[in-house]
């Protein structure tokens, strides 16, 4: 008998014979087209009517919730603020029917002012001393307690209190502790045999005595989220970096702290921009001066427009703080995003 062999059809061209064999190629017809020099668009599906009105309905549910916000946002936010930019261009004084267009003179006053330079300079001093003390101390403070030490729910009471005072309050307390004759501030130097100075009638002592006041009242509110993030941190890593020999300061340093960056990061920015709009302490503990001693922008900005009625300059001074603000978050948005790429 004799035995014929088969043709074996070639690999790579039996799965396009099968497809021939069923009626043609199997490629869809773009590929098929793309093969033979030719290209049909292929027109995109239009949504159906359901979908769209699905969208809409959407649409319009979104914005009934963002209304209120938006309009009260627009309302009390941007909208004074666009008017006090355009105050600073016109002088008036409350009596006036309409405010009288005057250009750049209330800059020009306001930047040759000679004590303008100080109430600059004091806005610095007391922004940045009382937003970086209060992160160090709360940091601090928050490590301890999530240490667990004894009283700890009390501990934590107490670090919040002060935040949760008015400012109006926190001022007549520092007074009392400040005073030279009876005050807890000369007990506190009567230990080292030296004579208690005058914290808030005297140009040299005045706007650190609002400077700590401040940075106390403020501790509580930061010693507080620090604690909440330090509990929130993973456990393992701090169990890794102890199998390695990492402990106390060390520890803190090189892991509690890049880890905490964010949260340091939100306080700083918050902070600078509560305290260059501190007023209540200023008021209560020593009225701006004495002169311009302690005298910041928020506190030049209440002098002009309600003790001499220059609204013209009081916002012109309040338009430099905003600037002063946009320009200081925007370094720390795009400080704070370098470092997270970098970090990734």
């Amino acid at each position: 008998m004799t035995v014929v062999a088969r043709p074996q059809p070639h690999r790579g061209s039996s799965a396009p014979h099968r497809a021939e064999g069923k009626g043609g190629p199997s490629e869809p017809s773009g590929a098929s087209a793309a093969g033979t020099g030719t290209h049909r668009p292929v027109a995109p599906r239009r949504p159906s009517a359901q979908r769209r009105r699905r969208r809409r309905r959407d649409a319009l549910l979104f914005g009934a919730l963002i209304a209120p916000n938006l309009i009260a946002i627009m309302v009390f936010s941007y909208y004074p603020a666009l008017y006090n930019i355009g105050l600073s261009f016109a002088e008036w004084d409350f009596v006036a029917p309409t405010p009288e267009f005057v250009g750049l003179e209330n800059y020009r006053d306001l930047l040759t002012d000679p004590s303008f330079g100080q109430v600059l300079l004091n806005t610095l001093i007391f922004t940045g001393v009382s937003v970086v003390g209060s992160i160090i101390c709360g940091l601090l403070l928050g490590s301890l307690l999530a240490t667990k030490v004894p009283l700890t729910g009390f501990a934590q009471t107490m670090a919040f209190a002060p935040h949760m005072l008015p400012g109006a309050a926190v001022g007549i307390l520092w007074l009392f502790m400040f005073d030279p004759n009876y005050g807890l501030s000369r007990w506190a130097f009567s230990l080292v045999g030296a004579a208690s100075p005058d914290w808030t009638t005297t140009s040299d002592w005045s706007l650190w005595a609002i400077t700590i006041a401040y940075t106390w009242q403020r501790l509580g509110f930061v010693t507080v989220i620090c604690y909440t993030a330090i509990l929130d941190l993973p456990k393992d890593l701090y169990e890794a970096a102890a199998l390695d020999g990492a402990h106390g300061w060390k520890l803190f340093r090189n892991l509690t702290l890049p880890l905490l960056s964010p949260i340091t990061f939100f306080l700083s920015v918050t902070g600078i921009i509560s305290a260059a709009q501190a007023f209540d302490i200023i008021s209560i503990m020593t009225d701006g001066g004495p002169g311009v001693s302690s005298t910041t922008l928020s506190w030049m900005i209440y002098e002009e427009a309600f003790k001499k009625f220059d609204i013209g300059s009081a916002s012109a001074a309040a338009t430099v703080l905003l600037v002063l603000l946009l320009v200081i978050t925007f370094v720390q948005v795009r400080y704070g995003e370098k470092k997270v790429n970098y970090a990734s």
